[in-house]
């Protein structure tokens, strides 16, 4: 997430740490580093302006240079100043007083707006609502197709029309058709924006006044940078949006779009999406998100993510049989398949502290992805009994297995060696000193 500009902060404060002393003029030369990069990151140039004048402001009126740690104080403060720069507080999804829930999702012309949408429905359905999905965007080439295969592939209901008619008399027609069939959260697709001209102005804001919504999200394609953010300010200043959702942050975006949309627009960022699968989508909290792009971590998200993707029974099940010394190769390839739930590795990485050097202990992500791939092919080719018994495996067996998943007996004995010293590793992890801290985060 975010890759180059993380690594060329994190580079610019490790050299920081290095001196002796830090003066004035090393930390001006410090954030002038840091004013390159986010420049060089497409963030706006009057949030850049901002941003160093904050840190160095509160810097030398802390009186931080004479300090016995100067440089841990300095990066502390550049991440507050980031904290305030994205929002501070995060922000949940608004909630009507009475009636359904109305979303309106709104953005640039292939900036991830009708994927959004899906993926909205998808985590209104997994909260225990009934959503619709509502398509008014007759100008992209299959858009309202693509909005019904999202919604088949979730298994919520979709509303098309075939006929061209203005948006807002379509969600007219689509709030009785919720009404009808009892659903309390209607997600809204409009029509992508390339430029706001006064037409595209004044069907959004029929459509919004039709709808009435609860939320009006405006997403920014982070690939697309500052334009995205400016037409994000537009939108808003048109229609009053209520949050931003910032897309493919997972991408190779240079992140300005994540870094100033909140200062530009005044909207908080309610959610970024991080992958192309419909899970992928995040709630964005401010402190976790400067916290991975200083490569300081996200160890609370990941166990999040850990506890949705394995669910309370199978963490507990789990978690008795490292203690017991029984976890095995089907754990094991359990394990291997949760972990993708969780989303692209790299993603994950990002949340651990160092993600930097980790990255580069750990090579291609996508290399380790394969492995895992390979991995869960070698355990396909046993038997029930082998997965359970993997002591039973000698090498006619190994051979056979290496035959049955296309790989070689080398390649099924660094398995084994792995698996081992996993399973080592997870025993002490449950049994060991910092177990009982371990447990309680993980709600175990």
């Amino acid at each position: 997430m975010l890759d180059a500009l993380s690594d060329r902060l994190q580079g610019t404060f490790r050299r920081l740490g290095t001196k002796g002393r830090i003066g004035e003029k090393e930390l001006d030369e410090a954030l002038r580093e840091v004013r390159i990069a986010l420049l060089e990151a497409d963030v706006n140039f009057k949030v850049v302006r901002e941003f160093v004048a904050r840190v160095r402001e509160r810097a030398l009126g802390q009186e931080v240079l004479n300090s016995i740690t100067p440089a841990q104080q300095v990066i502390g403060i550049v991440n507050e100043v980031l904290i305030d720069t994205l929002g501070k507080e995060s922000a949940a999804l608004l909630k009507p007083q009475a009636g359904p829930t109305k979303v309106m999702v709104v953005g640039s012309k292939g900036g991830g707006k009708t994927t959004l949408a899906g993926r909205l429905a998808l985590r209104y359905k997994e909260g225990g609502m009934r959503p619709l999905l509502v398509s008014t965007d007759f100008e992209r080439v299959a858009a309202s197709e693509q909005l019904q295969v999202l919604a088949a592939s979730i298994d919520v209901p979709c509303y098309v029309e075939e006929k061209q008619a203005p948006a807002g008399e379509v969600a007219k027609r689509a709030l009785k058709h919720a009404e009808r069939i009892g659903a309390n959260a209607i997600i809204v697709d409009s029509v992508g924006v390339v430029a706001l001209d006064d037409e595209v102005a004044d069907e959004l804001a029929a459509l919004a006044d039709a709808l009435d919504p609860t939320e009006l999200l405006i997403t920014v394609d982070s690939l697309t940078g500052q334009e995205a953010v400016t037409l994000a300010k537009e939108l808003h200043e048109v229609l009053e949006g209520t949050g931003i959702v910032v897309t493919k942050v997972d991408s190779d975006s240079r992140g300005g779009a994540v870094l100033s949309v909140r200062e530009v627009t005044g909207l908080p960022i309610k959610f970024i999406t991080t992958g192309e699968r419909l899970e992928a989508l995040e709630e964005f909290h401010p402190d976790r998100f400067a916290s991975r792009l200083l490569g300081m971590g996200d160890v609370v998200s990941l166990v999040e993510k850990a506890k949705q993707a394995m669910g309370d029974r199978d963490a507990k099940d789990v978690a008795k049989r490292m203690r017991s010394g029984q976890f095995d190769l089907e754990d094991f390839l359990q394990q291997m398949q949760q972990m993708k739930k969780m989303g692209p590795l790299s993603g994950i990485i990002d949340m651990l502290p160092g993600a930097g050097q980790l990255k580069g202990q750990l090579g291609n992500p996508d290399a380790t992805e394969a492995y895992f791939r390979q991995s869960e092919a070698i355990i396909f080719s046993m038997t029930a009994q082998e997965r359970r018994h993997p002591e039973i495996l000698n090498g006619s067996r190994r051979r056979r297995i290496a035959r049955g998943s296309g790989t070689t007996p080398a390649d099924v004995n660094r398995l084994l060696n792995q698996f081992a010293d996993a399973r080592k590793l997870m025993k002490a992890m449950t049994t060991g000193k910092g177990a009982g801290g371990l447990m309680r985060m993980l709600g175990l």
